[in-house]
């Protein structure tokens, strides 16, 4: 078989893929040039039949594509899973289509890509932050400020927070809480802590009413103008609103997540065990949870070093002091 039959297979496999999987013409078109490419590798190495084709020419595509050893722009991880995925494909088609006995690229798996760390923000940030929210007059700003402080307090997704409603929160100080319903419509109880409360409270009394008489008094918790639930969009523009009044340096990169990152961040730092944080943020594995534990390994080694009995060597500087007399 030629390179031409197996740019007519390529070809059948394309119009498979827009036929029976429906893919959109932007994806379509991403996986054209990643298997033109592969064919390209296949070629060079000499395979003109599937059933030529070995686990190791599929490997060493991956090694190709990553560092562009072929000429080409070498691809980030990102990308490169995107063609291990379609060439995968391209391979189960020729078994399922007898071209092939066996499927060479089934055991390939595209190069971990970096784990991406949760942004946070410091303390003193968040705190700039709830103070900018309730900046101004009015029923709005008491909103904004209860939002935020809830959220913060909570570590709830935007989405379950404006999806809450009044009868959702128990306000008793000392033991306030929050049911929220997280993915998989999964109910979780949360403590709510006192500024919160209060927050909340301010917000009850003396704004939500005056928004509320504009609407049709739906039981959401945070209302708009118009009397109508808030939604994720309107609170994430009051995230940003905060944050750009606040002067914070990551304001443009501040987003909806942004105080669930931090609640997570700033309880480990405390030294809150990872599972608490698990249950508090509705993880269905602690593995989700244990990369907010790579941001904390500072406070860990500073919390070592001054604990551990030989962690420092007698009459050797501490790290803050080192770091401090460093030119």
């Amino acid at each position: 078989m030629s390179e031409s039959a197996l740019q007519r297979i390529l070809r059948d496999y394309l119009a498979h893929l827009t036929v029976e999987r429906g893919l959109s013409p932007h994806t379509l078109s991403a996986y054209r040039r990643d298997l033109v490419r592969y064919l390209d590798h296949l070629a060079a190495r000499g395979r003109e039949l599937p059933g030529d084709v070995t686990e190791a020419d599929v490997e060493d595509f991956v090694t190709v594509v990553r560092t562009g050893s072929d000429g080409r722009n070498a691809l980030s991880a990102s990308s490169t899973a995107r063609s291990v995925v379609a060439v995968r494909g391209l391979h189960r088609f020729w078994t399922l289509e007898g071209l092939t006995g066996s499927d060479a690229a089934s055991a390939v798996r595209p190069p971990a890509q970096p784990k991406r760390l949760p942004k946070a923000i410091s303390t003193a940030d968040v705190e700039r932050l709830l103070e900018a929210a309730s900046a101004g007059e009015g029923a709005i700003p008491l909103r904004d400020r209860a939002l935020l402080e809830l959220v913060y307090s909570t570590g709830a997704r935007i989405s379950e927070a404006v999806g809450l409603a009044v009868d959702d929160l128990d306000l008793t100080p000392g033991r306030g809480a929050v049911r929220l319903l997280g993915k998989g419509d999964k109910e979780r109880i949360v403590p709510v802590g006192s500024y919160a409360i209060e927050a909340v409270e301010a917000y009850l009394v003396r704004s939500r009413p005056a928004l509320a008489a504009g609407g049709r008094g739906i039981p959401a918790l945070f209302l708009n103008t118009r009397g109508a639930r808030l939604s994720r969009q309107s609170a994430w523009a009051v995230l940003r609103a905060a944050a750009e009044r606040a002067g914070l340096p990551a304001s443009a990169h501040i987003s909806p997540h942004t105080l669930r990152h931090s609640f997570a961040t700033h309880l480990l730092a405390g030294g809150a065990d990872v599972r608490v944080v698990q249950e508090l943020l509705g993880h269905a594995s602690v593995t989700t949870t244990q990369v907010y534990t790579l941001v904390t390994r500072d406070t860990l080694r500073e919390v070592y070093a001054t604990a551990h009995p030989r962690a420092i060597r007698r009459g050797a500087p501490s790290p803050a002091t080192a770091a401090a007399a460093a030119p």
